[in-house]
């Protein structure tokens, strides 16, 4: 077959032919266009853009014997050369010195007219990704050319984003959506009852992919992570979603496993961060720790205050405020077994302090006031200890289920210990939001326990939390997966009236609260009540104000209940799994 009769194997830019010295389809098509003998011109264009080599030549027809297109063979050996070309570049690239820069910038300056080739072009994006710094005139034509800057690799964009801030809005934007679409996914699934929120490690959680491909677009350019922090926390006191906090420190911390010290070596967090999530890691905080972090805290100088807006947002993190919330009922317990005073615990008191440095996050950066808020004394001397005589109450009803049975004894014991909650924790609860958060992982973990009076005890007076915190999505999530484990209990009106009455229906005008208790019905809905089933499925009927995922849900459960006539299989054990809540073991010293 003549390759005569076949397109040109280049698709040239009009504009840029004469500039790469390529004749592409438009020279030939003007050729053509002019000539006198076609067929003369078609084969001088075949010689004058053919491959130069004698011995090649003579093949040619036997290739044509064969039917193998000239445009195929051409291809071929483009494709080959280009892979060879590519490799050295490459190879040239990992070299240093200025004999490198400048063989990378004569080799740009001749093949970047040829750009617009697209089978060229992977040889031009191979240079410019190992030029450190490459020139204005060349990034502003892959700027203005929506193909060209789409075919970029990340190295180069990181030198145009850094003055094209809207392009890299457009980058970062949907990984962000992404990211805070696959916490919502975690948290919502009603049929998730064993990948729950907390259970991942602070090291596998960044090796999500959002956070790896935040880490590559930003490299080790400061600017860009700056931009991008900024990002973080626009968009934090836009929405008030505390999952930019998470991959704030996530990022931090991606960036500290790859070493990019040009970063982490000026960020003032990261010292922090590092020890907060070994911390996190490793579910304690021995003395040598925290006396570390409470020396990053106590060291910020006068001027340098606007670190504290940082440092609150990686405490607001979710999983800082887990392990923050759960090591204090923990110590609290260490402080009963010995008969020690809170106040005199120097790691509870620190802990109470990131707490409230975390819990503040929003306002602090809402309002430029970066001073970190004074924790309220009573909270450690008054409401710690009325907690703290709650968990003696547990402790005291645990016990005299071991001990020979009498039933009058019995019968005292649990009436003696089993009354209203203190006034001090009901008026903390309502008043301070790290008094309210220590009462929720305190309902967690009774909870876990399967203490059914302490949970009836304490629940209902969260209803009233500061801000409403108790209906926040990652305790909510946690609780329900834990009271899914009880299921039995809600045959009883008692129990049920504490857990829908008293706390989850005070906070159903918030959609969140309808998906998680439309959740935990989904489970427990066989040994509900018949009257309270269908209570509940009067009250969880979504307006036409909720999301579309609520009303799938509950048209979902309205189905399930009135077709499924076997009982659902029983929940599995919380017990193998990595829960921040799994009993760990005390540490000697405090």
């Amino acid at each position: 077959m003549s390759g005569g009769r076949q397109r040109s194997m280049f698709t040239v830019h009009p504009n840029q032919q004469s500039e790469s010295g390529i004749h592409g389809q438009t020279y030939l098509l003007e050729t053509l266009t002019n000539c006198t003998d076609p067929l003369k011109a078609i084969e001088e264009f075949q010689v004058d853009n053919g491959i130069h080599l004698p011995s090649l030549r003579q093949m040619l027809p036997l290739l044509d014997l064969h039917g193998i297109r000239r445009l195929d063979f051409h291809n071929s050996i483009l494709e080959a050369l280009r892979d060879k070309l590519v490799a050295h570049i490459e190879e040239i690239g990992k070299k240093e010195g200025r004999d490198r820069d400048r063989k990378l910038k004569d080799m740009l300056a001749k093949s970047f007219p040829s750009v617009h080739v697209k089978q060229l072009r992977p040889i031009i994006m191979a240079i410019l990704k190992n030029i450190s710094h490459i020139d204005d005139k060349y990034l502003n034509v892959l700027v203005k050319d929506t193909e060209l800057y789409k075919d970029t690799d990340t190295e180069v964009k990181r030198q145009i984003w850094k003055d094209n801030q809207s392009l890299l809005v457009n980058e970062v934007s949907p990984l962000l959506t992404q990211y805070i679409r696959e916490k919502e996914n975690i948290l919502f699934d009603h049929n998730n009852l064993a990948n729950l929120f907390f259970t991942p490690s602070p090291k596998l959680r960044r090796q999500g992919e959002v956070v790896q491909k935040l880490a590559h677009m930003i490299g080790s350019s400061i600017k860009l992570y700056d931009m991008v922090l900024q990002f973080l926390r626009t968009l934090f006191l836009r929405t008030h979603n505390v999952h930019y906090c998470t991959l704030r420190a996530e990022l931090l911390m991606a960036l500290h496993d790859l070493e990019i010290q040009d970063i982490i070596s000026i960020d003032p967090c990261h010292k922090f961060t590092w020890c907060l999530d070994a911390c996190i890691r490793e579910r304690n905080v021995d003395v040598k720790r925290s006396r570390e972090l409470q020396g990053f805290l106590d060291s910020i100088k006068r001027g340098h205050e606007t670190v504290l807006g940082d440092l609150s947002m990686t405490l607001c993190d979710p999983y800082a405020i887990n392990f923050l919330a759960t090591s204090t009922i923990r110590i609290l317990h260490h402080l009963i077994n010995n008969e020690n005073l809170p106040r005199e615990n120097h790691v509870l008191v620190l802990l109470l302090r990131m707490l409230s440095l975390g819990l503040s996050a929003w306002v602090m950066i809402d309002t430029q006031d970066f001073k970190e808020p004074k924790l309220d004394s009573q909270v450690v001397t008054k409401f710690m200890p009325a907690l703290m005589s709650l968990m003696v109450d547990d402790q005291v009803r645990a016990l005299n289920t071991k001990m020979p049975l009498d039933e009058r004894e019995s019968a005292i014991t649990i009436i003696e210990h089993s009354g209203p909650v203190p006034d001090a924790v009901q008026a903390y609860i309502q008043e301070s939001s790290v008094a309210c958060t220590v009462a929720m992982y305190y309902t967690l973990h009774v909870a876990k326990a399967k203490d059914r009076l302490a949970l009836m005890r304490i629940l209902g007076s969260l209803a009233n939390c500061d801000h409403d915190r108790a209906f926040e999505d990652p305790f909510l999530h946690f609780l329900v997966a834990l009271l899914i484990q009880q299921v039995e209990e809600f045959a009883a009106e008692d129990f049920c009236t504490v857990i829908f009455d008293e706390f989850f229906c005070t906070g159903l005008s918030r959609e969140n609260v309808v998906r998680h208790v439309l959740k935990l019905v989904w489970h427990v809905y066989p040994k509900l009540p018949p009257s309270r089933l269908s209570t509940l499925t009067k009250v969880l009927q979504p307006s036409s104000t909720h999301d579309e995922a609520v009303h799938k849900l509950y048209t979902d459960f309205v189905e399930k209940i009135s077709t499924d006539t076997e009982p659902p299989p029983e929940p599995p054990s919380f017990d193998y799994l990595e829960s921040p809540l799994m009993s760990v073991p005390t540490p000697s010293h405090y």
